[in-house]
């Protein structure tokens, strides 16, 4: 008798992150997958059902109703600063919601979330290394978190709510590679600006090492929150001479005014807000991921470095090219 199948629904499946948790998924004998985005999904395999649809829409409950979901990985989180605060609630935390309120409602057994460290805010008088009982003050000096902050807080709750259902929230640490982030596009400026007298410890990760966790936490028996590292934290200039490029040395009270311009005229991709990275350090504790999710990072930092520097942007994401770097 054939085995049953396992049936994962993967949000944000167009995204850098969910293209890539696709197709490690597409070659596990036994799984079949369903993305759930609006975007294209460019050079998707043959097998993989791409459902071009809002989460928050009627279309999306019509998948879970009528198919057998037993995992639902929700990538699908706007992290875009050009975007308003609006559609930034509203994709976030009522889509989270909806998604969640589906996988109740519909018997769907694990659920994981991919939030962010971003939650914790990079603070003076933040701890050596946080852990995933640390508040969540990200906020405080940058609105735009807000919504996320609340989808996170949102999925603790479901915890309890809900204990049936296997519940997992990753929080993993700047991740470098493909992907359309702040981190990413800072270390692809042609000169980087480092803060005169500020050299924060800086962890970052292999984008395949986030989804090796993503793929970790779907494991039956996997509940809870989870900080994902890489394999060392470095000074921000270290990793900025990893690059190979020029920096540009500023003084600190300059940079939020700076960087503003340079956001609001489409000069960098990063807002003034995460400038209080080059400032201060947000180094996070991985020992739960180590311990429950027997994660490990295969990558470097050098590779992670590698990896960012190796990609072009291009309209609805990031690819890597063999024609350097697009700043």
């Amino acid at each position: 008798m054939a085995r049953k199948k396992t049936l994962a629904v993967v949000t944000g499946i167009s995204g850098r992150l969910g293209q890539l948790l696709a197709r490690r998924l597409h070659r596990r004998e036994g799984t079949r997958v369903i993305g759930i985005d609006r975007r294209a999904f460019t050079r998707r395999p043959a097998d993989i059902e791409h459902l071009r649809i809002d989460i928050r829409r009627k279309a999306c409950e019509d998948l879970f109703r009528t198919r057998k979901v037993d995992v639902i990985y929700h990538l699908g989180l706007m992290h875009d600063p050009r975007k308003g605060s609006g559609e930034h609630h509203s994709w976030n935390l009522l889509g989270t919601q909806q998604i969640l309120e589906f996988a109740q409602r519909y018997g769907v057994p694990k659920v994981v979330i991919l939030s962010t460290a971003d939650v914790y805010g990079a603070m003076a008088d933040n701890p050596a290394f946080i852990t995933e009982d640390a508040p969540l003050l990200g906020a405080q000096r940058f609105a735009a978190l807000r919504d996320l902050i609340a989808v996170d807080m949102f999925a603790q709750s479901y915890f309890w709510k809900y204990p049936e259902i296997e519940t997992v929230v990753l929080r993993p640490a700047h991740i470098l590679g493909g992907v359309n982030n702040a981190i990413s596009n800072y270390l692809r400026l042609q000169r980087i600006p480092v803060l005169m007298g500020f050299d924060p410890l800086l962890q970052v990760l292999h984008e395949e090492d986030a989804v090796t966790a993503i793929l970790a936490a779907a494991r039956p028996g996997v509940r809870g929150v989870f900080n994902v590292v890489g394999p060392e934290a470095l000074p921000l200039r270290t990793l900025v001479g990893l690059t190979g490029r020029p920096r540009i040395e500023l003084p600190h009270f300059l940079a939020p005014g700076v960087a503003d311009r340079l956001f609001r005229f489409r000069f960098a991709d990063f807002p003034a807000a995460e400038t209080d990275y080059l400032r201060y350090a947000a180094t996070l504790d991985g020992s739960r991921a180590r311990s429950q999710l027997q994660f490990r990072p295969r990558f470097g930092v050098a590779e992670a470095v590698r990896a960012a520097l190796r990609t072009e942007v291009f309209d609805g994401g990031v690819e890597a090219t063999s024609h350097g770097v697009v700043g």
